[in-house]
């Protein structure tokens, strides 16, 4: 008896139209990951230029013309676009 009591009081209720809300809104978010997926992919198409194709172009915007010299990010990334397959020397 005492966990049917429980149960009661723990577990709400829904009336149809509290239901027909709940649907209603998981429908509607289902437009955020067409949002999501595009902001993704920007992301990797901008990090497979920073990997694959960067000699000193990011940094040159602050460094000027020293960075395409010292190439951080290429630097930084060299071993990681030998395992992509990118070509750089």
């Amino acid at each position: 008896m005492l966990d049917k009591l429980s149960y009661t009081l723990y577990t709400p209720k829904l009336t149809h139209t509290e239901m027909s809300t709940i649907k209603q809104s998981t429908v509607e978010a289902l437009d955020n990951p067409a949002v999501a997926i595009g902001f993704l992919v920007a992301i990797l198409v901008f990090t497979m230029f920073v990997v694959g194709y960067d000699q000193g172009q990011l940094f040159s915007i602050v460094e000027g013309k020293s960075a395409f010299d010292t190439k951080w990010i290429h630097e930084f990334t060299h071993d990681m676009r030998h395992a992509a397959g990118f070509p750089c020397h």
